[in-house]
Formats: structure tokens, C-alpha cells, sequence
């Protein structure tokens, strides 16, 4: 798998109307537990990173670091985008055996 497969995927997902943009929607739902699976710019600031880490880590949504924000939101038809959130376990499921299968290994 590639970047550019998961990047195709995640287009799929914003179609599917299972994606969350915006720090504060994507912050809300990954509270709430509506979120399956954080995707993270790698490219982020340090301090909003290990916001997003630890958030992720309080409430036990995996989250992987992909793309850079620019790509990352291009994929979901936004200018950049530092984070988005899936809201579908399925679609969370496959973006993250798509992301193990690239990266060799597991989501935090």
C-alpha cells in the first residue's frame, strides 16, 4: 500500500459523509467518542501534536500521523487540514491496515 491509496481512501471517506474536518469538530468528536480514527498531519506544530496524542490517548481513539497538511487536506477538499477525524470503525479499519501495511507498524 501507498500514500497515494490512503490519501484515494480518504477522499472516499469525506464522499461518504464519515469524515470530520476543523481542530474544533475533530477535538468534539473525538470527546464525545464518535471518533473511529484520528489522521494527523505529520507536518503539525509540536504543541498541537501532543494535544492531539494525548487527547487521542485520553479517550482511546487510535491515531496515525500522514501526509503533510496541505496533502492531508487536499485529500478532503480543504486548503490544508492539520487533522481529521473518521467516524466509520469500518473505514478507521481499513485506513489503519492501509497505514500498517505502508509504515510497518501500529497506531497509537
Amino acid at each position: 500500500m501507498s500514500e497515494q491509496q490512503i490519501y484515494q481512501q480518504l477522499g472516499l471517506v469525506k464522499r461518504a459523509g464519515a469524515l470530520i474536518t476543523g481542530n474544533d469538530a475533530c477535538m468534539t468528536a473525538i470527546r464525545s467518542g464518535k471518533a473511529a480514527l484520528a489522521v494527523v498531519a505529520r507536518d503539525t506544530g509540536a504543541n498541537a501534536m501532543k494535544k492531539y496524542h494525548d487527547k487521542c490517548k485520553s479517550f482511546n481513539v487510535p491515531l496515525i500521523e500522514l501526509l503533510d497538511k496541505e496533502r492531508l487536506g487536499q485529500a478532503v477538499g480543504k486548503a490544508h487540514s492539520a487533522i481529521v477525524v473518521i467516524t466509520d470503525p469500518r473505514f478507521a479499519q481499513r485506513i489503519r491496515q492501509m497505514w500498517r501495511e505502508t509504515n510497518g507498524g501500529e497506531a497509537d
